[in-house]
């Protein structure tokens, strides 16, 4: 899938997901069938995982679990946030946390992403309160809609931090979550693209620093806060804002954005966070052994 154009177009008289599957059907020689069945499962390892990492009580060499925090004020105080962005925001730093210690992740679209839509589906879930089969349902066919939208940035752009810098890996999955929330809360096609849009113009040049070259500092915060720019993203596409720039058109230019990057704001941790007095500090401290650490010496 190149163009979320043709998706639409093609979707004209059907259902988003069910357009999506048959498109994907064709360029693989799957069936539909077959496809769905292994975007359940992907969902059912998602799930795993998020239960796994809300459990975990490990730390990487830089990173915490911190997500407890966010879950003991929501109890305690008026979140200026509200409770979905509490939750999404908890999981997504569970997830992002869980996978810095080496915990079992889906790649949504990466490990550095892992847990902007994950946090997103489940957190809506709990949110409405569905039964566990209508949320199965409901949110394989999110997962069908945001999974689209990533095959389009990967063909159009790029979904590498190395390529793209951040906004290829968080971006992308915040764009996916936007366009997965707006399906769920009933928009059309239309607006999946308009809120994958949106996202993705607010989000345009932010680079991949990570501190010490590990997927750990400030990736697992970014996976917490960017949920809350899929989730207004949404909300602006259902109640009818749109993107004067059609979404291919903003995958392009994110595509253009990301090469335009200098190599020291793509993943090389030689710009950026990475090589503040703060940064330096922690990598001499806890990260003697990461393979970074002379090449951030040095600058």
């Amino acid at each position: 899938m190149r163009s979320v154009k043709e998706i639409l177009e093609y979707a004209a008289d059907k259902p988003l997901p069910e357009s999506i599957l048959r498109i994907e059907s064709k360029e693989t020689g799957l069936t539909a069938e077959a496809i769905r069945d292994k975007m359940a499962a992907r969902l059912a390892d998602m799930r795993r995982s998020a239960a796994e990492a809300r459990e975990n009580k490990s730390r990487g060499k830089l990173v915490s679990p911190e997500s407890y925090k966010l879950r003991e004020y929501e109890k305690t105080t008026r979140a200026l946030s509200g409770a979905f962005l509490l939750s999404a925001s908890a999981a997504a730093l569970e997830i992002a946390t869980y996978n810095a210690v080496m915990g079992r992740i889906v790649a949504a679209p990466t490990a550095g992403s892992c847990g902007i839509l994950p946090g997103l589906l489940f957190a809506w879930s709990d949110f409405f309160g569905l039964s566990a089969e209508e949320a199965e349902e409901k949110l394989t066919d999110a997962l069908i809609v945001a999974g689209a939208v990533g095959e389009v940035i990967a063909c159009r752009a790029t979904l590498a931090g190395a390529e793209g810098g951040c906004q290829a890996e968080c971006g992308a999955a915040a764009a996916m979550g936007a366009a997965a929330l707006t399906w769920l809360n009933g928009g059309n096609g239309e607006a999946v693209a308009n809120a994958a849009a949106l996202t993705l113009k607010s989000i345009l040049g932010l680079v991949c620093d990570p501190v010490g070259g590990l997927v750990e500092s400030p990736c697992v915060k970014r996976n917490g806060t960017l949920v809350s720019l899929a989730a207004i993203s949404a909300d602006m596409a259902l109640a009818g804002i749109k993107s004067l720039i059609p979404t291919d058109e903003v995958i392009d230019a994110m595509g253009q954005v990301g090469r335009s990057l200098p190599q020291s704001l793509r993943e090389t941790s030689r710009g950026g966070l990475a090589i503040t007095g703060a940064a330096k500090e922690l990598v001499k401290k806890y990260c003697d052994t990461c393979k970074i650490k002379r090449s951030s010496d040095e600058i």
